[in-house]
């Protein structure tokens, strides 16, 4: 052949480069439709070939709605959330107002600027919605669906009704878009409004009664009509029962780098409220790990009275466990502050709150004599003026309303809590 003319074999060479490109053009236009993007083409040991990368369509995050009044918040109220937050990628709270709760409950013990504080400090809420209704109209429901891109409205497995004795949460089940979660079973606020009761009442008549038989009542559960053999309100005090499994759920599970700066900060915790999250978020903002000491209960009752703690240790220990600003707790820690201490768990500073109840400082001896010494104690400027007993003054000066709103519930919680003592819920 001349220098014009094609053999056979470079024209099936040809025809055989044609029906690649060909072949890479058809996966181009492939790819284009399918919004699958190239990142390269290169020519590999058999031949020239496309190398993609496949761009998956992000997904949108599944965002699920609960409400309540989270009034008096604990740790079934925490666990209600961390059940909520499981359900989907993002967890908007709405939080009733206060006369929402008055209409439909009675009085709440904390008002709304104080509930909305306790409840975006726990770590797994992502959103907070002030004054929500307290029941789901279609109104409301239209706007958490189509402004707040909300996907489902979960709520726990205890009746919600109205005062009209219409379910709360109907029009959301009709919707198809309502999930349902375990209550936490041996607490609610009605119930702890009723320890504190009984604690006011108890100190009143207190002439035969000794600390040890006040301490295994608020401590251990039992009712003062079996251990002392007084008449019984209906009131049930503590009946928890903690389990390795429920503190690991509310637990980081990381601990601090190599280089962490550990912040320590300890306390009784009791009745956990918006001033202990305060100063748990200014601690934690003193360095890059916030461990907490959680004080017996024995401790709590040996320094504030034998009433004192309302709740137990275990309790106590998950309320702060669920605050998004604590890293760690220890629970039962020791009253005083040592060097043995401060080494094992290498604090870098021990800090404490100037609002705290009176007689924490009206004993003999310090317990940040040592942290002071080694000028890493520091006081901080609690931002709230609140202590357990202020909750617990809010009660008393309120008695009649919350006995009545004790009253309005004594028998559906009598029968929610009737033979159960064991915390279930995941």
């Amino acid at each position: 052949m001349g220098w014009g003319g094609v053999n056979g074999s470079e024209q099936q060479q040809q025809q055989h480069g044609s029906r690649i490109l060909i072949t890479c053009l058809i996966v181009v236009g492939a790819t284009v439709a399918l919004g699958i993007g190239f990142h390269h083409f290169g020519v590999g040991v058999g031949g020239f070939f496309p190398s993609i990368i496949i761009k998956k369509k992000k997904r949108r995050p599944v965002r699920v709605y609960m409400d309540g009044c989270f009034d008096m918040m604990h740790y079934g109220h925490c666990n209600a959330l961390r059940q909520a937050r499981a359900l989907g990628d993002q967890l908007v709270v709405g939080v009733v107002s206060d006369a929402e709760i008055t209409a439909n409950k009675g009085p709440p013990v904390t008002p709304l600027h104080e509930r909305i504080i306790m409840v975006s400090a726990v770590k797994w809420v992502d959103e907070v919605i002030p004054d929500a209704p307290y029941a789901i109209t279609e109104e409301f429901m239209k706007k958490l669906f189509n402004e707040c891109d909300i996907d489902y409205i979960i709520h726990g497995d205890d009746p919600c009704l109205l005062p009209d004795g219409t379910d709360a949460y109907a029009l959301a089940k009709k919707a198809g878009r309502y999930k349902q979660i375990k209550r936490t079973e041996g607490v609610s606020s009605t119930d702890i409004v009723g320890r504190m009761l009984l604690c006011v009442r108890d100190r009143s008549v207190s002439g035969n009664q000794t600390h040890a038989s006040l301490q295994r009542q608020f401590s251990h559960g039992h009712s003062q009509k079996i251990e002392d053999g007084g008449s019984s309100s209906g009131t049930r005090v503590s009946h928890f029962l903690p389990t390795s499994r429920r503190i690991v759920q509310f637990s980081n599970g990381k601990g601090p780098g190599p280089q962490a700066r550990i912040v320590y900060i300890d306390g009784a915790f009791d009745l956990f409220h918006a001033g202990h999250v305060e100063i748990l978020r200014l601690a934690r903002g003193l360095g890059d790990f916030l461990l907490v000491g959680i004080h017996t209960d024995q401790t709590v009752s040996a320094h504030r009275g034998a009433h004192r703690p309302i709740m137990n240790l275990h309790e106590r220990s998950l309320s702060v466990l669920a605050c998004r600003y604590v890293d760690e707790v220890i629970i039962g820690a020791p009253w005083e502050v040592s060097k043995d201490m401060i080494t094992t768990f290498n604090i870098s500073m021990v800090v404490h709150g100037t609002v705290a109840e009176d007689n924490d400082y009206q004993m003999k001896c310090n317990p940040y004599a040592v942290p002071t010494d080694m000028g890493i104690y520091r006081l901080l400027e609690s931002p709230l003026d609140i202590t357990t007993t202020t909750i617990i003054k809010r009660i008393v000066s309120n008695h009649e309303a919350y006995q009545k709103r004790n009253e309005k519930k004594a028998e559906s919680e009598r029968r929610y809590y009737e033979g159960r003592t064991y915390v279930s819920g995941d």
